[in-house]
């Protein structure tokens, strides 16, 4: 009991409101991947002092995505987060990028290869990974235009910190239709949703 104390009050706390505030990250980031290119923002669901380094976007989404049948990879070790994940949504933590169906990203400049992850089959193309990425700012950074289905024309976005083999290696996946990986990058509160149907042009 005394042991189980000590983990309980070490936690770091999960939703207030489990069923609303999953159901208002759930909203947050189905718009965000519907309207790619768009920041969207995880208002008011989790406590401000949190023991893990996970961007708070990253934490709300996982919470909201995850349960015992979604394996999810930690890029960077992070036991905070990992205990949260385990202990709130049930989700196991799996030692190698293939095997999970969501990844956190923490440090971007240490992505592996997208090729590396879950791409799904021609018969299940949705069991694939979705990554969300922790970036350094969402804004700020060399051009990317993005278009594709949900955006009217063109949608432009500039984040700092991602690694140059991103763009090349999510490029090359577009031909594997419907097959490929769904991403958010994070900063702070807020992400942008960069579903596989989006074509990115980096300028």
């Amino acid at each position: 009991m005394e042991n189980s104390q000590i983990v309980l009050s070490t936690l770091t706390p999960g939703f207030a409101d489990p069923v609303h505030d999953t159901q208002a990250v759930f909203r947050t980031l189905l718009d965000a991947l519907s309207r790619p290119g768009t920041i969207g923002v995880v208002e008011n669901v989790l406590p401000e002092v949190r023991a893990t380094r996970a961007e708070l976007a990253a934490f709300a989404a996982l919470l909201a995505l995850c349960d015992y049948a979604t394996p999810v990879w930690l890029a960077q070790p992070d036991s905070a987060l990992g205990s949260a994940l385990r202990f709130h949504a049930g989700a196991p933590l799996v030692d190698e990028p293939g095997e999970a169906a969501f990844a956190y990203i923490h440090d971007a400049s240490a992505l592996p290869s997208l090729e590396s992850f879950a791409l799904g089959a021609a018969e299940s193309p949705e069991q694939s990974v979705t990554l969300l990425i922790r970036v350094d700012a969402l804004t700020g950074g060399a051009p990317v235009v993005l278009s594709g289905p949900g955006i009217l024309d063109t949608e432009t976005i500039s984040p700092i910190g991602l690694p140059g083999h991103f763009w090349r290696e999510r490029a090359a996946l577009a031909p594997l239709f419907p097959c490929g990986i769904d991403c958010y990058l994070v900063r702070g509160a807020r992400l942008i949703g960069l579903p596989r149907t989006t074509q990115a042009k980096v300028n």
